[in-house]
C-alpha cells in the first residue's frame, strides 16, 4: 500500500511540474529562433577572453535564453550554462557572448587542450534554434584576436552575456593539484 501511494504521489508531482505543452501531442505554437551567422576564433591561450559571435532572428520576437554547452576532451560535458536574452534582443540579435576562460578550478590547462562549445537559443514557447558548434584549442603561442569577419566586423557590437563555466584539468588528480601549489 505504501509503495502504491508513493508511486501515485510521484506521478502527480510529475504532472504538476511539467509544462502542459510537453505533455500534449501538440507542438508549441509559433516558430523557433534561427541562428543566421556565427563566428569565433579556434585557438587561444589559457585565460584568454573568448568572444563567440552570434546573429539570430525570431519571427515571434520571444527569444528568452541562450544555451551554452561545453564538451572537453578527456572530461566530457559540463552542465549547460544559460544566458537570459535582454528585451531589446528578443526579435533580432547580433553581438557576442564572452567567456573569460581563466578557471577557479585550475591554475592552468595543458597545452593543446581541446573543447567544443555548442550554442543554441530557446524561445518562451520552448522552441530551440539550430545549434552552432565552435571548436577551440588552448595554445600558448596563439595570436591575439583580430577583427572578426562580416557581419561581425562593425564597431560597437553588444555583449549579449557571459559564459560562467569553470574548466578543470582532468589529467591532474586532486591530490597532485594541491601538491603543485
Amino acid at each position: 500500500m505504501k509503495r502504491t501511494s508513493f508511486i501515485l504521489i510521484l506521478i502527480a508531482w510529475f504532472f504538476m511540474l511539467t509544462p502542459s505543452w510537453v505533455l500534449s501531442n501538440d507542438k508549441p505554437k509559433g516558430n523557433p529562433p534561427v541562428i543566421t551567422a556565427s563566428y569565433a576564433v579556434e585557438k587561444g591561450y589559457y585565460g584568454n577572453i573568448w568572444k563567440i559571435y552570434i546573429e539570430a532572428f525570431d519571427p515571434d520576437a520571444d527569444m528568452s535564453r541562450i544555451a551554452v554547452v561545453v564538451h572537453q576532451t578527456g572530461y566530457g560535458h559540463y552542465p549547460t550554462d544559460w544566458i537570459v536574452v535582454k528585451p531589446p534582443y528578443r526579435k533580432q540579435m547580433k553581438g557576442f557572448i564572452q567567456w573569460n576562460t581563466l578557471s577557479s578550478r585550475t591554475a592552468s590547462l595543458r597545452e593543446w587542450t581541446n573543447i567544443t562549445l555548442t550554442v543554441s537559443i530557446f524561445d518562451r514557447s520552448g522552441h530551440e534554434s539550430n545549434e552552432v558548434v565552435f571548436p577551440f584549442e588552448f595554445v600558448s603561442g596563439a595570436h591575439r584576436e583580430r577583427k572578426p569577419p562580416p557581419p561581425f566586423n562593425e564597431d560597437g557590437l553588444p555583449r549579449l552575456g557571459y559564459v560562467f563555466i569553470d574548466l578543470f584539468d582532468p589529467t591532474v588528480m586532486a591530490g597532485e593539484a594541491v601538491r603543485e601549489n
